[in-house]
């Protein structure tokens, strides 16, 4: 049996199962079961964008914080740098939110894109958000806004076929360069 990578991720070929072998390589991502088990949510069932504030910037992973909304990266990301944008409220849909929450979300999302290019030269970007359960929105009862920074070779099999998504950096390490780039006057 073959590894490649390290003890948190490897591709292992599958000849040596014990079941039928196959043409196929596995990818081992142990931190997963975290997304499949409960979605990250505090075993209270409490909001965990109300509770991020409240820790340090690095256990929560922000950023950067505002006056009415913060910014975090995701802590199951669709790519690295993978941001979200929230009120300090808990507000659960956009339309519910105050004039101020919402200036500062456009606010800061300018200025994530604008950091996300300078440290990781995207190509591009996702920006959305989710409004409630049937909408996709992972946790509904909570406004946030995704900034998915995008690059021209991003796109490959293993997001269609395997529903996996091969990240290259750690979350700590992503966290640390977007802080450090981001402007004074928001800074985490």
């Amino acid at each position: 049996m073959t590894h490649t990578g390290d003890a948190n991720s490897e591709a292992m070929d599958a000849s040596g199962f014990a079941a039928a072998p196959d043409a196929f390589q596995r990818l081992w991502t142990p931190h997963r079961m975290a997304y499949i088990d409960g979605g990250g949510k505090p075993d209270d069932g409490g909001c965990p964008f109300c509770a991020a504030p409240s820790r340090s910037d690095e256990e929560s992973l922000i950023v950067a914080r505002g006056e009415h909304a913060y910014v975090l990266l995701n802590l199951f990301p669709y790519n690295s740098g993978h941001l979200l944008v929230c009120p300090y409220r808990h507000v659960a849909l956009y339309d519910d939110a105050t004039p101020e929450e919402t200036t500062e979300i456009a606010e800061l999302t300018q200025t994530a894109m604008r950091v996300l290019r300078a440290t990781s030269g995207c190509d591009g970007f996702n920006i959305g958000m989710n409004q409630g359960k049937l909408a996709g929105a992972g946790i509904a009862e909570h406004l946030h806004q995704h900034v998915v920074p995008r690059w021209a070779a991003d796109s490959n099999f293993f997001p269609i076929i395997a529903q996996t998504k091969a990240l290259p950096q750690l979350l700590g390490d992503v966290r640390r360069t977007v802080a450090e780039a981001w402007p004074r006057s928001h800074r985490a």
